[in-house]
């Protein structure tokens, strides 16, 4: 399959009291052509900074790009200048921010806001950027688009905030989507036309969707792979359907034990003790190993390889390592 995007060995920092604490430590992956990869993990886990990194949007400083490469088509984006990625943002690749909120602007009307993508990469003329905004409103199911073109941010709900913005990303027709936990703090019905929405557009349009989430329930909604995320390092990789009917390593095991099951009968839902450790505290090891339920002596002294333990499946654990041996690419 034809690689869109890929990700090697990206080391972000983020500087404080003079220490460099690593959010994304050695991160790999790969993105095909058309498909969605859904990646999950708790807050802290290093997701949204990875896909920030992606557009290279993280703030620098306090932020540092330490090591890596992240290749789009073939270039390296983080070799790119300011210019060169104004002109890759919104036409190449578009964003949907977890807050719509924060991420529009407030004094702005979300007609103007629309337009403005349009006519900066498609060099569309005022009038048409704002009929062309009507209409990318209309798409998204907004029910009085032209009423809504005329407002500004603060006089719509946050499920038509969120469908502004997935409009705005769907604008300049870009060949890859990452939404950043784009059905947070919605009910769970607009949670499924958000949904719907970036499905059905993905499908018409042969967009590569990367989607990042807390929440394996909506993954099994959308995704074709999954990439599961701990503490800055991916512990899991997997096609959905298998990462669901055998989920290898103990973390992804803990957040599938979380999500009610319609079909099956069950009182308190399970937890997974304690919580992601900060940047600055990060244990000796693997970093599950403080939470983890199957945590061995190695697993407190020794941190695991990320190795191949099928088609398309990697797993950092070990008690799986202990039974598989590292690829070339992944021993480098």
């Amino acid at each position: 399959m034809d690689k869109i995007l890929q990700v090697k060995d990206l080391r972000v920092h983020f500087k404080n009291d003079g220490q460099e604490n690593p959010a994304v430590d050695g991160v790999s992956f790969d993105v095909y052509r058309g498909e969605t990869l859904c990646i999950v993990g708790e807050s802290g886990s290093g997701k949204s900074v990875t896909s920030l990194s992606i557009m290279k949007l993280v703030a620098t400083p306090p932020g540092i790009y330490a090591g890596g490469e992240i290749l789009f088509e073939g270039e390296d984006i983080l070799k790119k200048t300011s210019k060169q990625m104004g002109k890759l943002r919104g036409k190449e690749i578009a964003m949907i921010f977890q807050e719509p909120m924060t991420a529009l602007n407030p004094v702005h009307k979300i007609g103007a806001q629309i337009s403005e993508a349009l006519c900066i990469h498609e060099n569309y003329d005022k009038k048409t950027a704002w009929k062309k905004a009507i209409e990318m409103l209309s798409m998204v199911g907004v029910p009085d688009p032209e009423r809504c073109a005329n407002s500004f941010p603060h006089q719509l709900s946050g499920g038509m905030r969120q469908r502004v913005m997935i409009a705005m990303a769907f604008s300049c027709n870009p060949k890859m989507l990452i939404a950043d936990e784009p059905t947070t703090a919605l009910d769970v019905t607009i949670q499924a036309q958000i949904l719907d929405i970036i499905k059905k557009n993905k499908e018409e349009r042969g967009m590569t969707v990367i989607f990042i989430t807390h929440d394996l329930g909506v993954v099994a909604d959308i995704a074709q792979r999954v990439i599961v995320m701990y503490a800055g390092r991916i512990v899991e990789e997997a096609p959905c359907a298998d990462l669901y009917a055998n989920p290898l390593h103990p973390y992804t095991k803990g957040l599938l034990k979380c999500i009610p099951r319609v079909d099956q009968a069950q009182g308190e839902l399970d937890v997974i003790q304690g919580q992601v450790p900060s940047l600055a505290n990060y244990p000796k090891g693997c970093r599950f190993h403080p939470r983890c339920p199957e945590c061995m002596d190695i697993c407190k002294e020794e941190v695991p390889a990320l190795v191949t333990v099928g088609e398309g499946r990697r797993v950092a654990c070990h008690r799986i390592c202990a039974q598989c041996v590292p690829t070339t690419e992944e021993q480098e």
